[in-house]
């Protein structure tokens, strides 16, 4: 059973975390992702909430359905690195933005960032 927001629904956010397993490598193109009814059991969702994820998915061109074998992650590189790339900028952008609402300049959040890199670093 997992947690959900109120803020947004919930088969995008099904979809965000299925995104975020794919850019995690957790599922891999080509990798056939859990049936509508096993995926609303595992999550406590209604099977049509699932479905609708999987069809949101499917539009986006991040999984592709095969008739009587189930819906797999697209095998398109392409698609996968562009999933990437927006999942990366979105994080950066949410971050500037929190941040700037906090009244840091952007020197003061690139010197964090470098900061805090070169600490983990260590």
């Amino acid at each position: 059973m997992e947690d959900f927001q109120a803020t947004k629904p919930i088969y995008m956010q099904l979809a965000d975390r299925i995104n975020h397993k794919i850019v995690r490598n957790e599922l891999r193109a080509g990798e056939k992702l859990k049936s509508v009814r096993d995926m609303a059991v595992e999550s406590g969702v209604n099977p049509n909430t699932v479905q609708r994820t999987y069809s949101e998915l499917e539009r986006m061109d991040i999984v592709e359905s095969r008739r009587g074998q189930g819906t797999f992650v697209t095998e398109d590189k392409g698609k996968l690195q562009q999933l990437r790339d927006d999942l990366k900028n979105e994080h950066i952008s949410n971050f500037i933005n929190q941040m700037t609402e906090m009244g840091f300049s952007k020197n003061e959040m690139v010197k964090g960032l470098q900061n805090y890199i070169q600490k983990e670093g260590e």
